[in-house]
């Protein structure tokens, strides 16, 4: 006699069908998000363009992991009807999966440190979300594994999961998009495009993408101090640790599993100082609310075109507006916490308001 065990019955089957039909559609009824110009002085010869990720329906780059971990997770078998899903997250990505988690009617709890800024909490219980806070940011892990296990839940693990989850040869990912829409601008092959790291998906997706097309854009990763990522691609051992970071979204306590340091061309150790004038020059200049970890990757951006001006280069560099400036009113927009963290902006800020008469930083 024949024995045999079905895992996924036709019913099964089909809610996955429904939800995967769910997630495609919320990215059918969504435009690709905007490349502005930065303005920069004409006789540079240098183009910046930053691409504003903070237009997607959850407000930030996120937005797109989200999106794929959720369709891998699905085609995977690991998200059936009534399956519980949990994140560790230092905030936008848990907004974004709360979005997702509430289209296809499943819980959803995100395992965050307790510093997460307030509008963050806010946003994910709004999109029906559950924020699980813990006082060791390095527990985020271990926590949320346990918590999968006590609910019958799938840990979704963007850190492990975030470059393998993504279509890094095409399907819309946010490379094709930039490549594609700067196809008609003077310099259409950018010299450098600039992210920083939380997972490292982002800068794998790029970094591959490039290297598929054969183009010769070289990809900058932008690390806030207190993060591991940076000393470890200097050094090479990918088990340095280090204190975390307090630019929110980017820079780990570890290397993250989704790292992929051999795509990336060069990386820039940035202080939280300039990371939260470089965000605040932004605004400024732009007319853009922009987050912290923008903030980082501009401030990796003037640090390469100063670069690029002394070598009588001429091109184009990109970078993203991670998210919008108002997730982080109680934290980089406020003085009295940047008085309490003893962060003192004026220097940096300075730097980069000279830097638009001189080209030097």
């Amino acid at each position: 006699m024949t024995e045999y065990i079905d895992h996924c019955d036709p019913v099964c089957r089909a809610w996955i069908a429904e939800a995967i039909r769910k997630v495609e559609a919320d990215a059918n009824r969504s435009a690709d998000t905007h490349l502005h110009v930065f303005p920069l002085p004409a006789q540079w010869g240098i183009d910046l363009y930053l691409k504003d990720e903070s237009v997607h329906p959850t407000g930030s780059l996120k937005h797109r992991l989200a999106r794929s971990l959720f369709l891998y997770a699905l085609a995977n078998g690991w998200v059936q009807e009534g399956t519980p899903v949990i994140e560790a997250s230092s905030g936008s990505t848990a907004v974004s999966e709360a979005y997702f988690a509430r289209l296809l009617g499943v819980p959803f709890i995100a395992v965050m440190p307790k510093t997460t800024s307030p509008e963050k909490i806010q946003l994910i219980e709004f999109h029906g979300g559950r924020c699980h806070l813990v006082d060791d940011p390095s527990s985020i892990y271990e926590e949320s594994r346990r918590l999968a296990a006590e609910t019958g839940g799938h840990f979704m693990d963007q850190f492990t999961y975030a470059e393998r989850a993504t279509d890094w040869r095409g399907n819309n990912n946010i490379a094709e998009s930039i490549f594609s829409q700067l196809a008609l601008e003077r310099f259409p092959e950018p010299a450098w495009i600039v992210v920083g790291a939380g997972t490292g998906g982002t800068s794998s997706t790029i970094g591959r993408y490039a290297r598929y097309r054969r183009f010769q854009t070289r990809i900058a990763v932008v690390d806030p101090e207190g993060s591991a990522f940076y000393d470890a691609f200097a050094t090479g051992d990918a088990g340095v640790t280090a204190r975390g970071s307090r630019i929110e979204g980017i820079g780990r306590p570890q290397v993250e599993p989704s790292f992929n340091p051999t795509v990336i061309d060069r990386m820039i150790r940035v202080p939280d100082a300039a990371s939260i004038a470089a965000m605040r020059w932004t605004t400024e200049i732009s007319g853009r609310d922009v987050g912290g970890s923008t903030g980082t990757a501009m401030w990796g951006v003037v640090q390469l075109i100063a670069q690029m001006l002394e070598r009588g280069e001429h091109g184009s560099v990109v970078t993203l507006i991670c998210d919008g400036g108002e997730r982080y009113a109680h934290t980089y927009s406020s003085q009295e916490w940047l008085d309490a963290q003893s962060i003192d902006i004026k220097p940096p800020l300075k730097a980069l308001r000279d830097f638009l008469a001189t080209g030097k930083i």
